[in-house]
């Protein structure tokens, strides 16, 4: 089922080139944002040894993302906008948990917000891995869900 959803999706080449692009900017704002890239004051790329785990996981995420979104939309397209968006919203949920980690976005929270921004900055930097394993999760079900609409609905049409 999955190597057929695969297939059906990635033969036109504008959804291999949906995929790579929302990999590469999630990858990218994800890195940023978990203060793996730096750009001041030159670009620099580090990964701590104690953070190997959490950069795995924004790798899954991405790579998940990019897929569920390029399925989504051609699920989308296949159905004519019907009952279909559901993964897309899938895909935006996880790719939202995944964005969690409170560098510079937890002081404009705080900033912001006052206590209650303090507050929710601590629980998402206390369970970012957690949140983090739940959107991988949420990803992989929604995959499930897209790769199973799409090769029944294929063999449906054929």
């Amino acid at each position: 089922m999955y190597k057929e959803a695969f297939g059906i999706v990635y033969s036109n080449k504008k959804y291999i080139y949906l995929s790579i692009a929302i990999f590469a900017g999630l990858f990218f704002t994800l890195s940023l944002i978990s203060e793996f890239i730096f750009l001041s004051p030159s670009f620099v790329f580090y990964v701590p040894v104690s953070l190997i785990v959490d950069f795995a996981l924004v790798i899954v995420i991405s790579v998940l993302s990019g897929i569920v979104a390029s399925f989504s939309i051609y699920r989308i397209r296949m159905n004519k906008g019907l009952k279909s968006s559901a993964g897309f919203v899938g895909s935006m949920i996880g790719a939202g948990a995944g964005a969690c980690s409170c560098g510079p976005l937890g002081f404009s929270a705080i900033s912001i917000f006052g206590t209650l921004g303090g507050t929710a900055t601590a629980f998402l930097a206390n369970y970012e891995t957690p949140l983090r394993i739940a959107s991988i999760a949420i990803l992989c079900y929604t995959y499930y869900v897209s790769a199973k609409d799409i090769t029944a609905k294929c063999k449906i049409i054929k």
